[in-house]
């Protein structure tokens, strides 16, 4: 299985019906594909869309429907178009259950730091900093290295998005729940150690007597719900 699909599949297990959710662009916005057809889940884009769908069929993009990095989305019917004010109302006021973000670096107290690199041209930081800040849930969905080199690391080298702490951390290895007292290794992939986990990670992991395997299967027949 790809490392972004285990990625995305592990992430939809976190959704219920009902709830409202940012996703980042890239990685998280596979995410939609893995939910039960039955579930009924929300999902917003920063720039003023609250049910999105997915991506349309190639020949069928509207240009006037895109998410926040500009790419093409569709919309559920009855799919609410906001401006910009009433949709960052929704983020700092707390009102998105969820918010799913992709990552450069999460450190050991979890923040997380995914809006820019030094000295490479950004178009900007986005909603990174006011989503990190006012979801009531940020999961941070990422590959757990980059080129070998851990993305978990004990500091981060890279400007933080926020200084609020990341409530979960899902890679293609593992799920690492950040807390008061460090970094806890809650589920490992299938096939995949903690040994491996650690071995991969940077920074110190708390690890419990029992870690589960995540619960996903190597088929999904999910599709994109309420995208």
């Amino acid at each position: 299985m790809e490392d972004k699909i285990v990625i995305a599949k592990r992430v939809a297990l976190e959704l219920k019906d009902g709830d409202l959710v940012n996703l980042g662009i890239g990685l998280p916005t596979l995410v939609p594909k893995y939910l039960p057809p039955e579930m009924e889940v929300y999902f917003q884009s920063e720039n003023g869309i609250i049910g999105m769908a997915a991506v349309p069929r190639q020949g069928m993009e509207d240009p006037s429907l895109t998410d926040a990095g500009g790419g093409y989305v569709g919309a559920i019917p009855g799919a609410a178009s906001i401006d910009s004010a009433l949709s960052f109302g929704l983020i700092r006021g707390g009102h998105l259950d969820i918010t799913v973000l992709g990552g450069l670096e999460v450190d050991q107290q979890g923040q997380l730091a995914n809006w820019i690199v030094p000295g490479k041209m950004v178009p900007g930081m986005g909603g990174a900093m006011d989503l990190v800040t006012g979801a009531k849930r940020v999961i941070v969905s990422m590959t757990h290295t980059a080129k070998g080199a851990p993305k978990i690391v004990k500091k981060c080298s890279l400007p933080v998005t926020s200084l609020r702490r990341a409530s979960l951390i899902v890679t293609e290895l593992a799920v690492i729940e950040p807390t008061s007292e460090g970094l806890v290794l809650r589920e490992v992939a299938p096939g995949i150690t903690v040994e491996q986990v650690m071995a991969a990670t940077q920074a110190k992991l708390i690890v419990p007597e029992k870690v589960a395997v995540m619960p996903i299967a190597e088929e999904s027949k999910g599709i994109a719900a309420k995208a």
